[in-house]
């Protein structure tokens, strides 16, 4: 049974979907690739995802190839997943080979008015926490 079935089937309601979608360097090799995908893969199954697909971008991609989609319990599953030390790991091996990256759009069946910008204070806590990590980012994300 696939992951988001038995997500569903175990009564999971309330979802935060995460998507990222992305495009290779011209210059990244075919077995860069599928090692970034791996990594890509690997950060998508930590505890803390209830849900997940990796792979490439159907119909209009405005210029990205590959996407990501993890689908998250509530707010502090999604600060698990933000802070996990396979995630945090693998955002170094992925972001070299990576010439654009759009965060989004995500998405919830939560109707919290707040959590739009509840979301977004997890990524400014995480910006805060990991300066490095927001300095090769930030070139990718403007790049999109």
């Amino acid at each position: 049974m696939n992951q988001l079935v038995q997500f569903f089937s175990k009564g999971g309601t309330g979802v935060i979907v995460h998507m990222l979608r992305f495009a290779f360097k011209e210059t990244a090799i075919e077995e860069e690739c599928e090692r970034v995908l791996a990594v890509i893969r690997r950060t998508a199954s930590v505890e803390s995802v209830s849900f997940s697909t990796v792979g490439q971008i159907l119909g209009d991609p405005d210029g990205f190839t590959h996407a990501m989609c993890v689908g998250i319990a509530d707010l502090p599953a999604l600060r698990r997943y933000m802070h996990d030390p396979v995630h945090l790991a693998g955002d170094p091996q992925i972001m070299p080979y990576l010439a654009r990256i759009a965060i989004g759009p995500d998405l919830s069946d939560d109707m919290t008015p707040t959590l739009a910008r509840d979301t977004l204070a997890l990524h400014e806590e995480k910006v805060a926490l990991y300066p490095q990590w927001a300095a090769e980012l930030g070139p990718l994300l403007a790049a999109s």
